[in-house]
């Protein structure tokens, strides 16, 4: 019997919950470079990928984008509307995107929304995905984690409180390293019992990335290692990658 994906558990109510530290000006932050980079050929239709509680969404449309929001998750995409009124908010996954071929000029994955199937195929397929839904010329910015420096700057464990109740986060490299692993405990409160909650995500390689990115005919451009718009470097914490449409 296949077990159910963590996302499918994981983006509601308590992850809203644990991170209202993801704020606006870093998001942003992010859009911000997504204009800078792309230039004045970016085009206005956007898709978000996982665009969770929508801080991005907002972002782009407060800009004029004509943006559209995609995630799995209706707590989010409740919260979506709530963050960005005027944007359009799928319910799906990414990996069957409910869109039409070429009908956006840009896609975003805005911080680290991708590598989570244990099937490295579907990561793959997602890419493929994005790249029909992409009109060509088209941008895709791919905006995850550098797996070098993950591995090198791994916190094992934090503890902090949230709302009255204590968090526990442990963290992990399984597969050889190919995984990074949170686990996720809110401790036991009166009325409601400890939950335990689990991320993973595949530690793509930046040049994995790359050659991922070519196979979906997606050929990588420019590459940053923040929101500044600093180049990317070995120990970035981020690598984010502008890949073209052809």
């Amino acid at each position: 019997m296949r077990r159910t994906p963590w996302f499918r558990h994981w983006f509601g109510d308590e992850y809203l919950a644990l991170y209202p530290h993801r704020d606006t000006e870093e998001a942003r932050r992010a859009v911000e470079l997504l204009r800078w980079a792309g230039g004045e050929d970016l085009g206005e239709r956007v898709l978000d990928l996982a665009c969770g509680g929508g801080r991005h969404l907002a972002e782009l449309t407060d800009l004029g984008f004509d943006a559209t929001g995609l995630d799995l998750s209706l707590p989010l995409l409740t919260t979506a509307r709530e963050a960005a009124p005027s944007a359009g908010l799928v319910r799906g996954d990414m990996r069957v995107l409910p869109f039409g071929h070429g009908v956006f000029d840009v896609v975003t994955s805005f911080f680290t929304s991708f590598g989570y199937f244990e099937d490295e195929y579907d990561d793959q397929r997602v890419l493929r995905e994005v790249r029909r839904v992409l009109r060509s010329g088209g941008t895709f910015l791919l905006d995850f984690l550098n797996a070098p420096a993950v591995r090198e700057n791994l916190q094992a464990e934090d503890r902090r409180r949230v709302g009255g109740v204590e968090v526990v986060q442990e963290r992990r490299l399984t597969q050889e390293g190919r995984i990074v692993e949170k686990r996720i405990t809110i401790e036991a409160s009166p009325g409601t019992p400890a939950r335990v909650f689990v991320e993973r995500v595949r530690l793509y390689e930046p040049e994995e990335l790359d050659r991922m990115l070519r196979l979906a005919r997606l050929e990588p451009g420019q590459r940053f290692g923040s929101y500044e718009q600093s180049a990317f470097a070995d120990s970035a914490p981020r690598y984010i990658v502008m890949g073209r449409a052809f």
